[in-house]
């Protein structure tokens, strides 16, 4: 629910009072301070802020749930980008093939090495259809448990991100083995002698979730 261009926001049903606060701060955007705009432009920033901590205020679980789904909320590679420095992205799961679902690699976080794995949902349609949707096929769990593997290795903390609906229930991915992917990587992570956190960032749903989130420390938004 913060403020973003009013050309690319979604709002959802529960938002709109915020809808017209958007427009008009984003049509004074270019005002300076002390001028009558500048002074309009404080306000409306101001009112905007309440508005929006009335709305969390009273938000019901399924609006909670909507919002955990909102399609402008940051994606795994949002973050990463953010706060991780020379991530160096790995590929494959050495058995099948590669998942886009699942994005991981190595990084530097704060002037550490680490190793990260994340789920991807994608925004436009052609990313989310690369991505499926930010559905794990069984490839994806298998690369996950590759990088896990690596950081235990090489003694590097695990961070994982957290987003998706649920591991992909399709025909192919149940005939290659998605329950046996998902326990493997629980047992992985179970297993690990480095730190792992991991950080719930959008949806968290079901085992396709867990097989991520099986850590020293979770975080939730």
């Amino acid at each position: 629910m913060a403020a973003r261009a009013a050309a690319t926001q979604t709002y959802l049903d529960f938002e709109r009072p915020l809808e017209p606060l958007d427009a008009e701060i984003a049509r004074l955007a270019g005002a300076s301070p002390g001028t009558r705009e500048g002074e309009r432009l404080r306000r409306l920033r101001a009112e905007r802020r309440r508005v929006q901590q009335d709305l969390l205020a009273r938000l019901t679980p399924w609006e909670r749930v909507q919002l955990s789904r909102h399609p402008d909320r940051p994606s795994a590679l949002d973050y990463l980008g953010v706060l991780c420095r020379d991530l160096i992205e790995l590929h494959g799961d050495r058995r099948f093939g590669e998942d886009g679902a699942i994005v991981g690699g190595l990084a530097r976080f704060r002037g550490h090495a680490v190793v990260v794995v994340a789920q991807q949902r994608g925004r436009t349609t052609a990313e989310r259809v690369r991505r499926n949707f930010g559905m794990p096929r069984p490839e994806g769990y298998r690369k996950a448990v590759r990088l896990f593997e690596l950081a235990e290795r090489f003694a590097r903390p695990v961070i994982t991100l957290v987003d998706t609906q649920g591991a992909y229930p399709g025909i192919g991915a149940e005939e290659r083995g998605q329950a046996e992917a998902i326990a493997a990587s629980l047992r992985t992570l179970a297993g690990l002698r480095v730190p792992v956190v991991s950080a719930v960032i959008g949806e968290g749903g079901s085992g396709g979730a867990l097989a991520l989130a099986l850590a020293d420390r979770v975080l939730m938004q």
